[in-house]
């Protein structure tokens, strides 16, 4: 079921300060321009790895999920790894057949990247929470 690692989403109070630190100390140039989810709660931006993606995810709007997150971590820090499945649904069922617990309505939203995602309880996941989103179509990104 499980695919790449698509990225690591990063809470931030300011995206334009993490944006600096990673290209100050790890050398990342290639950003892309930051943009609000409004259905979300979150301002996102994308740092281009080689093999990966940093997503910087800054809270949007007072009722901002990311808000409770830094509440208990004021300077941000790791929020979520996310992979990518080819079919959300059979990955979504079949994560339920084995008791995981899929976040929010259990439906799939479109993410950053456009295409649907979902989220699986830390509780299921080792403590981490987990991101599938389903595999970009050629040329999506």
């Amino acid at each position: 079921m499980i695919g790449s690692l698509n990225h690591v989403g990063v809470a931030t109070p300011s995206i334009e300060a993490s944006l600096a630190m990673y290209r100050d100390l790890l050398g990342a140039t290639r950003a892309r321009a930051p943009f609000d989810l409004p259905a979300q709660g979150v301002r996102v931006c994308f740092i281009d790895l080689p093999n990966s993606q940093i997503e910087l995810i800054e809270p949007l709007g007072e009722d901002s999920p990311i808000h409770g997150f830094l509440a208990k971590n004021p300077k941000g820090g790791q929020h979520h790894v996310c992979f990518e499945v080819e079919d959300i649904l059979a990955a979504r069922d079949a994560l339920r057949a084995k008791g995981a617990t899929i976040l929010g309505t259990g439906e799939p939203r479109i993410g950053a990247h456009g295409t649907p995602i979902l989220f699986v309880h830390p509780q299921d996941m080792g403590g981490v929470l987990v991101e599938l989103m389903e595999t970009p179509k050629e040329g999506a990104q």
